[in-house]
């Protein structure tokens, strides 16, 4: 009968398995299939070079393969990223959400087999005199020692397995969700490091534009007391004294912020030898610090290389797999509770002949009536599918075009940086000719000082400009999907991403995401 017991649990399980889940086919990108032309291209020799490639076929590096370190060559900024990978609260959230979603799918994929339980108990009672149908009190034993299942349920149409499907692209999405969490850290730590350097670069000149006007308003003062310079120079010396001094404080100030919100992207305070380092950068930040020849590729490869979209697609599939769940509920199902073991009166007679005891309760459902709730929920899976299908587009929308935009941005940054260069070399040059003609007292001091302002003015825009348009390479380094890796990916050792993502550990064995 054992055998029998045993027989008739496996058949159960071998009957288990199918879904009733639609299949799965991936929505098309509801996006064009080349990105919108550059529209200062022509002057960015670079730019028009990678565009070329693309479309010719050449083959070029894809972004999504670029280790951040070969990104971003200041060594300083390397060390800033992997503090924060260490450090940083958001992607250790991150990783325990995955880790969380990873116990999770172990839990529903355990439904898909019976729970065997040893179970071992012993009882006593005592029946009194006037109770006993033998007009004597008793008192009984019970001893009993078993193996078995309780409740089992026979997935014969793809309930279970349907569940634990989408818990299992649940959980790959939150994979992908940290390994975009991973991205968005990498070009966060960068964006505040240009901008550290950039306010820092900008309070450097602030403070040599002032001790300038400093120098000049006392000079003024000194003249209009011997008689040779005017009140109306005086009081334009000192307005540019004033301005300087206003921009020296909102510098400070920024500066100060910049750096506290590099420790809390990093999540610790910065180390006391990279402080010093980073505090001793006072030019601003340099333009040969990042890559600049990124190439875009197509649109096509978004789908493969950015995590946003692939942890999208992942929450279709789950959406997907609720469907099977739902429509299995329509069907009959099988519980099973069955057991072997031994019982006695006595320890000693546990295992004697003739005390082995079994039980096997099979219990089919068959739904009848339910209201509609059945119906209902079906209607609500297909509806989340929708849903899902349309955040999937929306996903891949908002990729084109944040793409779209750096790419935009990076052409006419370039143009725009060099105007700005050409503007700070003019206004130094009328500085100079004015401070000449003042001394030869051809020109009033004020176009002196309007001059001064000037420069300072286009000063200020070009670190402005260099920090906009490094900034500018940072996002389009993160869209087109790179920084989550360290080094550039080598495909002469074999280890090329082929952009599915990789393989997962799931407890008893390897489970791919795809």
């Amino acid at each position: 009968m054992c055998k029998g017991l045993l027989i008739s649990g496996m058949a159960a399980l071998a009957l288990a398995g199918c879904t009733m889940a639609p299949e799965y086919k991936q929505p098309t990108a509801p996006v064009a299939s080349t990105w919108p032309a550059e529209p200062m291209a022509s002057t960015n020799s670079s730019a028009q070079a990678v565009s070329g490639s693309a479309q010719s076929g050449t083959e070029s590096p894809v972004v999504a393969e670029i280790g951040w370190r070969e990104f971003f060559k200041d060594a300083d900024l390397q060390s800033l990223i992997e503090i924060s990978l260490k450090n940083n609260r958001d992607l250790r959230v991150a990783a325990l959400n995955v880790e969380k979603a990873r116990a999770q799918y172990r839990i529903q994929r355990a439904a898909l087999f019976p729970t065997v339980n040893a179970t071992a108990d012993g009882s006593a009672a005592r029946v009194p005199q006037d109770l006993s149908s033998t007009g004597k009190a008793m008192t009984s034993h019970q001893y009993d020692v078993g193996l078995g299942f309780t409740s089992y349920e026979v997935d014969l149409f793809g309930r279970i397995q349907s569940l634990k499907d989408q818990t299992l692209e649940q959980y790959l999405s939150l994979e992908e969700t940290r390994t975009s969490t991973q991205i968005t850290l990498v070009a966060e730590v960068a964006d505040a490091y240009i901008a550290l350097l950039t306010d820092q670069g900008l309070l450097s000149l602030t403070r040599d534009t002032l001790q300038s006007q400093q120098d000049s308003y006392n000079l003024q003062k000194n003249r209009a007391a011997q008689g040779v310079g005017t009140d109306l120079d005086v009081r334009e010396a000192e307005s540019a004294v004033r301005q300087a001094e206003s921009n020296l404080a909102k510098y400070t100030r920024q500066v100060a912020q910049d750096r506290n919100a590099l420790v809390l992207l990093i999540g610790q305070p910065l180390p006391e030898d990279l402080d010093k380092r980073i505090a001793a950068k006072t030019d601003g930040p340099d333009d040969s610090g990042v890559l600049t020849d990124l190439p875009s590729g197509l649109p096509s490869e978004l789908l493969v290389r950015r995590p946003d979209i692939r942890a999208s697609e992942h929450e279709l599939k789950a959406s997907n797999a609720n469907i099977g769940a739902a429509r299995a509920a329509f069907f009959p199902s099988i519980t099973l509770t069955a057991g072997i073991g031994t019982s006695s009166e006595s320890l000693s007679g546990l295992f004697a002949n003739g005390s082995g005891v079994w039980n096997f309760a099979p219990v089919i459902r068959l739904p009848i009536f339910d209201g509609g709730v059945n119906q209902g929920n079906l209607d609500a899976a297909k509806i989340s599918k929708n849903i899902q299908i349309a955040q999937y587009e929306k996903t891949i929308q908002t990729a084109f075009k944040e793409v779209s935009d750096a790419l935009v941005a990076r052409s006419t940054y370039n143009a725009q940086m060099q105007a700005d260069e050409l503007n700070v070399k003019a206004a130094s040059e009328s500085y100079r000719l004015y401070q000449m003609r003042y001394s030869g007292g051809v020109e009033s001091y004020i176009n002196v000082l309007i001059w001064h302002r000037e420069l300072y003015s286009q000063q200020q825009i070009l670190m402005a400009t260099r920090q906009a348009r490094l900034s500018n390479l940072i996002t389009l380094y993160k869209v087109l999907g790179g920084g989550w890796k360290e080094n550039t990916t080598d495909k002469t050792a074999g280890n090329a991403d082929d952009g599915s993502g990789p393989r997962f550990a799931l407890g008893a064995g390897e489970v791919s995401p795809r």
